[in-house]
Parts: C-alpha cells; sequence; structure tokens
C-alpha cells in the first residue's frame, strides 16, 4: 500500500498556506482540459520521467523538504508514481485518490471533467 490523501484533503491544503508540491504526472495533453491553478503546482508527465527518471523532477522534489501530493486523470498512474518516489527512498510523497477526476467532481466542479 502507499500514502494518499483524498481529493477533499488536497482542496483543505490547497486553500491553506501549507509549503507543498502539487506534482501533475498528466501527459501535456491532458493538462489543456482539466488543470489545477495553484503556485505548488509542478508537472513532469509520466513519461519523461520513465525516461528521465529521477532527473525530471525540480530540485524542489528532489530536496525532499517539504510533502509532494502526486496527482493525475484517476489515481492510478500517480499512485505508480508514488511506488516508484518511495523505492527511490523519498517518504513525504502521497497520492491524490481519485485524481484530477475526483477533485472536479467533488471540491471544484469548474476545473470540469474529460
Amino acid at each position: 500500500m502507499y500514502p494518499q490523501i483524498t481529493a477533499a484533503e488536497l482542496g483543505e491544503k490547497i486553500k491553506s498556506d501549507e509549503k507543498f508540491i502539487l506534482l501533475d504526472v498528466r501527459e501535456s495533453s491532458e493538462l489543456e482540459y482539466a488543470k489545477i491553478t495553484d503556485n505548488r503546482l509542478e508537472v513532469a508527465p509520466m513519461s519523461l520521467l520513465s525516461r528521465a527518471g529521477l532527473n525530471a523532477l525540480s530540485e524542489s522534489i528532489r530536496a525532499q523538504q517539504i510533502p509532494v501530493y502526486v496527482l493525475c486523470h484517476h489515481g492510478s498512474r500517480s499512485a505508480q508514481v508514488v511506488m516508484w518516489l518511495i523505492q527511490q527512498g523519498y517518504k513525504n510523497v502521497f497520492n491524490v485518490s481519485g485524481g484530477i477526476n475526483a477533485y472536479a467532481s467533488k471540491v471544484n466542479p469548474s476545473i470540469g471533467l474529460y
């Protein structure tokens, strides 16, 4: 099993001043359909992660000093990335259960579904 948070919990964190990184691992074309607008958002598509490994991640994520919440469309790819990051020694990483689909459905419908 891997650590995760719900879409509602992510919504509360986004409203807060908490320091974290929201890592979106969806492909660029998917971001055109639905995207969370927050200055803590970073994008590293799973395809890039598979090619470049940890080098695809920002220095902020590699520093491992603040929580990283990983997001995809429905939560499957992000769960794989979380498990991979844990295997790489990361401790403060969490899957966003249900992905942006759950976030748009339960927290912020203006994001839209696809």
